[in-house]
């Protein structure tokens, strides 16, 4: 794959000068880990924006009268070094924000379902219209129109489960030798199993993805919780978290194959 220059407005570089003799000597251990000095310094500078930027608006819950659901998201810094040997790093956030899912400053996704066009949206479109002439059939009982909404039905499965297939094809992770592998071959040769929904979106994966394409070296990553969550106890405003096991795990192994990387804390969360 052809490397693609460096742009500045994804690269974030930091406010003092970096001396070498602080680099961390492994990368981060994703699933637990304490958060390396520079990747606090990097989560500082990301939660200032995420406070004081005007760009786009998002209902944290953190501003009392704020329109629109609650919604706490997960973000992550990436530490790097660029080919240039400029230290610096990397942002992203889980899913989408802001109902988009580009944003300056910020990685863009891996793979965007939702441009004009897509062949996503047009799936959907037609998954819709297969739905509504379901329900009609429905309105207009017959033997006949049992037929057609059994016929309907199979449609609809057959198209939904080729629909996710292709979506999932269309997630290509690269790891540090440029090897690349798609959704569908990570989670079957890693775990046997099929993507479970949202796989790929998750922080993690979008920076990684975003150094390996623009040749930079990742030096250690951290992820936080940025929000209030109205559905789990579990998300704290503030707070480190791992990467998910159940959607990451098998993409990262593959994504951080041959970096050598710290050993898990025993005193961390797991």
């Amino acid at each position: 794959m052809a490397v693609i220059p460096v742009p500045d407005k994804c690269f974030i570089p930091f406010d003092v000068p970096i001396a070498r003799d602080v680099l961390p000597e492994k990368f981060t251990y994703p699933f637990s880990y304490k958060p390396h000095p520079l990747s606090l310094l990097a989560v500082e500078k990301l939660q200032r924006h995420l406070t004081h930027q005007q760009e786009w608006e998002h209902n944290f819950g953190l501003e009392e009268g704020q329109a629109g659901t609650v919604i706490g998201k997960m973000f992550g810094v990436l530490v790097v070094e660029t080919s240039e040997c400029e230290i610096g790093f990397l942002a992203a956030f889980s899913g989408k924000l802001a109902g988009g899912y580009h944003h300056a400053r910020f990685v863009p996704p891996v793979f965007d379902s939702l441009t004009e066009g897509s062949f996503l949206n047009v799936g959907m479109a037609e998954l819709t219209r297969i739905n509504q002439e379901i329900k009609t059939l429905n309105e207009r009982m017959s033997d006949e129109n049992l037929e057609k909404i059994d016929t309907l039905q199979k449609l609809r499965k057959s198209n939904s489960v080729a629909l996710q297939a292709k979506l999932f094809d269309h997630y290509s992770f690269l790891n540090q030798a440029g090897e690349e592998m798609n959704l569908r071959e990570i989670f079957q040769g890693n775990a046997n199993s099929n993507p479970p929904a949202g796989a790929g979106e998750c922080a993690a994966p979008k920076l990684l993805q975003y150094a390996f394409r623009h040749s930079m070296k990742p030096l250690a990553m951290a992820e936080f919780w940025w929000g209030l969550s109205p559905k789990s106890d579990y998300w704290k405003h503030g707070h480190y978290y791992p990467s998910c096991r159940e959607k990451c795990e098998p993409i990262l192994t593959h994504m951080l194959a041959n970096i050598s990387m710290d050993e898990m804390p025993e005193d961390c969360f797991a």
